[in-house]
């Protein structure tokens, strides 16, 4: 009967660290110490309990379809997107600045309205240097 009392509070008193999550810890700007479930966003946590066994070697690689290969596609076609902005961001810098140099260097600087060409006044060709400048500091580096 003993025996039967002392492998049952045993069994119970283990229970809970067999059922245990993972358990975070981490340290905020202020210096306090937080321990929780679910890792914090940002900062950087140690893993206090895991509550299984690390994976085996051959785990560790993922696998080339399903989940990953979704995200691996999709990655690709953000990259991508982004190429192509920063692509087309750059054409408009270069062609802002050779335009800003026409601003600056030539004082008879006409343009085309309405099928006749008309040429800028003085106030309009600032306001266009300005503006111009403006755009450049905006959106190139």
């Amino acid at each position: 009967m003993r025996m039967f009392f002392l492998t049952a509070s045993l069994l119970v008193g283990l229970s809970p660290i067999c059922v245990a999550g993972q358990v975070y810890k981490w340290v905020d700007a202020q210096g306090v110490t937080h321990f929780s479930a679910q890792p914090p966003e940002g900062e950087q946590a140690a893993t206090m309990i895991k509550s299984t066994p690390p994976a085996p070697a051959k785990a560790a690689s993922p696998p080339s379809g399903g989940v990953v290969g979704d995200q691996k596609a999709i990655d690709q076609q953000v990259k991508k997107q982004v190429a192509e902005q920063e692509a087309q961001l750059k054409a408009f810098c270069e062609q802002a600045r050779t335009n800003l140099a026409q601003l600056q260097n030539n004082p008879r600087v006409r343009e085309d309205v309405e099928g006749e060409m008309r040429r800028l006044s003085d106030e309009q060709r600032r306001q266009r240097i300005d503006e111009t400048r403006k755009q450049i500091e905006e959106n190139c580096q």
